[in-house]
């Protein structure tokens, strides 16, 4: 059998290839690395991303009377001296207005607890035995649980006056609170139940 044989030189050209693929297979394997590992990370981030809460539509927006400090301090009101009929009148309705309307809990006033109640802060008022307020053909009246009501926008709030009752009711309401019909709807209840209706009745606020 024939005994083939390897010159010198071909020899180290074999040892001197060897370091040299070597060298071109680390490169290609750091090179790899290298852009390998910057896609993983933004992979990773993007499924970070993905699989987060919405933090935007998970937080509810706050009603008026969310959490925050609340003033417990009488609020001023006027108490004016009332005849016999309208103060037995004036202190049957404040007997039976509710501890809290909603959610806004009942205040002490500064004057006339028998015919003044507030609620909440900014303060609602509930004044009875005021004076009814003349009605012009382009006044805003309404009809709210069977009470009918003069309203009149101020700077900060809405003021809602009875047209119906024997002694007048009054009702302000914060533009903090939102839409002022609300807020009376639950005081008229009241209103029907403790002061007696008069006439004549706007024409507005025929049902």
């Amino acid at each position: 059998m024939s005994r083939i044989s390897e010159s010198p030189g071909e020899t180290r050209r074999a040892k001197d290839a060897a370091p040299a693929a070597d060298r071109t297979n680390r490169t290609a394997a750091l090179v790899a690395t290298a852009v390998a590992l910057p896609v993983a990370l933004l992979v990773g981030t993007l499924a970070f991303v993905n699989l987060a809460p919405d933090s935007s539509t998970a937080t509810p927006d706050p009603s008026p009377s969310a959490a925050r400090p609340q003033s417990t301090a009488p609020v001023e009101m006027a108490a004016p001296a009332l005849a016999e009929r309208p103060a037995t009148v004036c202190r049957a309705l404040l007997s039976q207005l509710p501890a809290s309307i909603r959610d806004l809990p009942q205040r002490p006033v500064s004057a006339g607890p028998e015919q003044n109640a507030a609620y909440g802060d900014p303060a609602l008022t509930v004044a009875c035995g005021g004076t009814e307020p003349e009605v012009a053909p382009t006044d805003h009246i309404y009809l709210v649980n069977a009470v009918c009501w003069h309203g009149v926008e101020e700077a900060d709030a809405t003021v809602l006056t009875t047209l119906d009752r024997e002694t007048a009711v009054t009702v302000r309401v914060p533009h903090f609170y939102g839409e002022a019909l609300q807020w009376a709807a639950p005081i008229a209840s009241t209103v029907v139940a403790s002061v007696p209706s008069a006439g004549p009745v706007p024409s507005g606020c025929t049902s």
